[in-house]
């Protein structure tokens, strides 16, 4: 099977508008104490950012999945030990906001100030992940 030709600046700036929308959404979350979702949404706007990257830095389509790390590394992104905890565990944060096995451990776990945390490490990797895609 052929690979379809892909217009790779629409994907980039699809990904990229989306990963904006997703962060206004988790923010607006976090106002309203959805701790869990907060964070669950914070996952997904980094796997956005992460796939317009690998579409800048590989010239195909990104791979259907979830891992921030295997993205981020997938990338070829070179990765110090903080930022491979910080995609490992935002990577748990799809999972565990997901299914019920965690959920009720995971809301327990989102307090006010745990979810500030990640909010903040959340948008500080955002940052750079974007610029690392306009360059």
């Amino acid at each position: 099977m052929q690979q379809k030709e892909i217009n790779k600046e629409k994907l980039i700036k699809y990904w990229t508008e989306n990963s904006d929308e997703d962060f206004d959404t988790m923010i607006t979350m976090l106002e309203n104490h959805k701790y869990n979702w907060a964070l669950f949404i914070g996952h997904l706007l980094i796997e956005k950012l992460l796939k317009a990257l690998y579409l800048k830095t590989n010239n195909e389509y990104p791979p259907f999945i979830h891992n921030l790390l295997s993205l981020a590394e997938k990338c070829r992104l070179d990765l110090d030990e903080e930022q491979k905890i910080f995609f490992a565990t935002v990577t748990a944060f799809n999972i565990n906001a997901r299914y019920d096995d965690y959920k009720m451990s995971f809301q327990k776990k989102c307090t006010p100030e745990f979810t500030s945390d990640w909010v903040e490490k959340i948008k500080s990797n955002r940052k750079w992940i974007k610029k690392l895609i306009i360059q």
